[in-house]
This record gives C-alpha cells, sequence and structure tokens, in this order.
C-alpha cells in the first residue's frame, strides 16, 4: 500500500471521530436546555467538512496511465528486400544504341590490279596486298602454276626456263632463256656482271657487279628464287644456281 493510501486513511478516522464528538455535544445539548417551542431549536449544525491534517499536501489524483501511442502507419509499406543473391526487380532504362557494324575488309588480294600476258601465253593476275605490295598468280588455261609476291623488295621466278620479276611498282615482266649456270661469273644485259656461289643446298648467291668491279647488290635464292631490277634490267637468280637477265 502506497504513503498516499496510509495518509488517506488517517484522515477519515479523523474525520469519523470529530463527527461522533459533534454528535454527542448536539445531543447534550439538547438534553440540557428547555427551548420554547416557537422559538425553536437551534438548527442542527452541517457537518464538518474533513480537516486535512497539518503540513500534509493534499492527495494529488491518481495519474492517469501513459497512452501509449499507437504506432504511426506507414505512408506506404516498403518492399520486402530481395533474397540475398537476386538483383533486385528495379527497371532498368531500355538503351537506344545503334551498333553499326563496319564492312569487313575484302579478302586478301581478291581484287586484281591488272592481268599481263607472258610471253608463254599464261597469264599474270596481280592484286594489291598493301603496304605498297603485290602478289602475282600465275595462270595458263585455268590452272594455278605459281605465284609470286614483294616483300618490300622485288621478286622473282624461274618457270621452266621462262623467267618472271614482279616489281614493287606492280608490274610483271618475263622473258624465254638467256640464263647462265653457276657458280660463276657471267656477263648480263645492260653491262652487269653476276658473281655466282653457292652456299648451301637450294642456296646460291650473286653478286651484282658494275663496270667497275665494285658489287652493286645481291641477289640471295635460299629455298626460294629470288629477283630485282637494276636501271631498267630485270633479273632472276633460281635456287638451283641459274642467272639470267633481260633490258
Amino acid at each position: 500500500m502506497s504513503t498516499l493510501t496510509n495518509r488517506r486513511s488517517s484522515a477519515v478516522r479523523t474525520l469519523a471521530g470529530s463527527a461522533l464528538a459533534a454528535a454527542l455535544l448536539v445531543s447534550t445539548a439538547t438534553a440540557c436546555s428547555s427551548p420554547s417551542p416557537a422559538s425553536g431549536t437551534a438548527a442542527p449544525a452541517a457537518a464538518p467538512t474533513a480537516p486535512t491534517a497539518q503540513g500534509t499536501t493534499p492527495p494529488a489524483a491518481a495519474p492517469s496511465a501513459p497512452t501509449t501511442p499507437d504506432a504511426a502507419a506507414p505512408a506506404s509499406t516498403p518492399a520486402a528486400p530481395p533474397a540475398p543473391g537476386t538483383a533486385a526487380p528495379a527497371a532498368t532504362p531500355t538503351a537506344h544504341h545503334t551498333t553499326t557494324t563496319p564492312p569487313a575488309a575484302p579478302p586478301k588480294g581478291t581484287s586484281p590490279v591488272r592481268t599481263q600476258k607472258l610471253v608463254d601465253g599464261s597469264t599474270a593476275e596481280i592484286r594489291a596486298t598493301g603496304n605498297q605490295n603485290y602478289t602475282a598468280k600465275i595462270v595458263n588455261n585455268g590452272t594455278e602454276y605459281g605465284t609470286l609476291e614483294t616483300h618490300d623488295s622485288d621478286a622473282g621466278v624461274d618457270f621452266n626456263d621462262m623467267f618472271i620479276v614482279l616489281s614493287l611498282d606492280g608490274t610483271a615482266h618475263s622473258w624465254m632463256g638467256g640464263g647462265h649456270q653457276g657458280p660463276g661469273t657471267f656477263k648480263l644485259a645492260g653491262g652487269w656482271t653476276a658473281k655466282v656461289t653457292k652456299i648451301g643446298e637450294l642456296h646460291y648467291r650473286a653478286q651484282i657487279l658494275g663496270n667497275d668491279g665494285a658489287v652493286n647488290g645481291t641477289l640471295e635464292a635460299n629455298q626460294q628464287d629470288a629477283g630485282a631490277v637494276a636501271n631498267g634490267v630485270y633479273m632472276v637468280l633460281s635456287t638451283g644456281g641459274e642467272i639470267s637477265a633481260k633490258m
């Protein structure tokens, strides 16, 4: 029981005792006095108010139980988070990109630059291969016999005693005969001299000498025929050591 309840109980007991004493006093006064019936009997005193104990603060009203405010309902219920490892279903804006596929580069050597008739009646189909290089396919009656290709230098070949040079400007020159079998030193067209030496199997070298005997250039036929152009003179050295030149 709280202190407030004890104090209220004491006040009630005091009030009851005071009321009882007042009742006894009224009864005694009535019995001892003989008032006239006219002037009457004094009106009974009003019931005294229960005194407040001195120094005691009147009990305050019992505080009302605190009201627990209802949780405010959210304006909108948040969506449940996606399960771990699941992408959020957020709307993805549609990308409007236009992919332009560049045109495919034409296959190497598909566009002939020119065709040239050779001395034996065959045809050289010459195509550009890029970086100022060319290839020449030797065709006769629909049959391909071989291919010449420049690699930053002139190219040459010996086709059964028909010699062909493909130069860096994409032109082909052909002639028949006039070959010299090395090793040895031979006079060539245009006043050149060729000194042919054997280096190894299918490997010959020809030094091209000027009128003063100085070396002006070299042809190296190593597993593949070699060709060159020198002052308008076309030369071919085969892997068999045969050399020929034509102006």
